[in-house]
């Protein structure tokens, strides 16, 4: 069963940038989608961004031309580039398999984002 170690988070002032990463430990992580999703303290976890095996790429639209998803096979890890963060963009991100939803039951601890003057 696969297991995902989220990592990058901190504290950005608005409009500030971070890169998070996420590592997949267990076999075939090139063949299954992948998509970061975020928990904003006391709400439900949401999807932000996916990836397919082959590269294509999709967005919330609260996100869109902000946020960039990428992965690397080789190194079994997932990232996401965060550009012209927003007060709104915090919470606990977390990835997981999924092209625009969840496929596995084992999320990770997650990697908290604040985002404040």
């Amino acid at each position: 069963q696969a297991q995902f170690m989220e990592s990058g988070g901190g504290l950005m002032q608005p409009g500030g940038s971070l890169r998070l990463s996420c590592k997949a430990f267990g076999s075939g992580f090139g063949v299954y989608p992948m998509a970061w999703y975020r928990q904003i303290s006391g709400g439900q976890r949401e999807w932000v961004a996916g990836i397919n095996s082959m590269g294509t790429t999709i967005y919330s639209q609260s996100v869109k031309e902000r946020f960039f998803i990428s992965r690397d096979n080789t190194q079994n890890s997932l990232y996401l580039q965060m550009n012209n963060l927003k007060p709104e963009d915090t919470a606990v991100y977390y990835c997981n398999r999924g092209y625009t939803a969840p496929t596995s039951h084992a999320w990770g601890q997650g990697t908290a984002v604040t985002v404040s003057p």
